[in-house]
């Protein structure tokens, strides 16, 4: 089926928020999280002590700055997870030789193995949320978001002014 670029998907005109990919996007992560982090409720690690072991098993990040970002979590509060997977044995932190500011994370096989462990909750609680959407639904779903995301990640940031204030000029000595 050929793509029908003509004109954007969206018109001014006829713009609907509550069909805004944005919001739709946003309204899931609202939704999401609670169930995710009451599936940790009664587990070893808590859903974002998890998450961080998952970054680092499947290779997405390996410092704490770059998990922050991926996670849209503060550096700081990253840091005191990745300190109590480490006192945990499940992750240990090795300065870089090329660059000594920079620390690698590395998942431990303990840490590899707890994310095993705890990862049946977040496959079972998915496989739920799926029901009624078919293997061929579920995966378009991942190729689409995948796809926005990685031309959201190439997009620089737009710095819009809404309110441009006047510039103020500059006065001469003595005037």
């Amino acid at each position: 089926m050929p793509k029908d670029t003509s004109k954007p998907f969206y018109q001014v005109e006829t713009f609907n928020g509550s069909r805004s990919v944005g919001y739709l996007i946003r309204r899931l992560n609202t939704l999401v999280l609670p169930h995710a982090e009451a599936l940790f409720a009664d587990a070893e690690l808590t859903f974002s002590q998890w998450v961080v072991l998952v970054c680092l098993r499947d290779g997405m990040d390996d410092t704490c700055a770059c998990i922050a970002r991926r996670m849209n979590h503060d550096t700081g509060a990253v840091t005191r997870l990745v300190d109590q997977l480490e006192r945990r044995g499940l992750v240990a932190r090795t300065r870089s030789t090329s660059d000594r500011r920079i620390v690698h994370l590395k998942l431990l096989p303990q840490g590899k193995a707890m994310a095993k462990k705890l990862t049946p909750r977040i496959v079972d609680f998915w496989n739920r949320m799926f029901e009624g959407f078919s293997l061929q639904e579920a995966e378009q779903l991942i190729v689409l978001l995948t796809r926005l995301n990685h031309r959201l990640e190439a997009e620089p940031l737009a710095a819009v002014e809404t309110n441009p204030k006047p510039k103020a000029s500059k006065k001469k000595a003595g005037a």
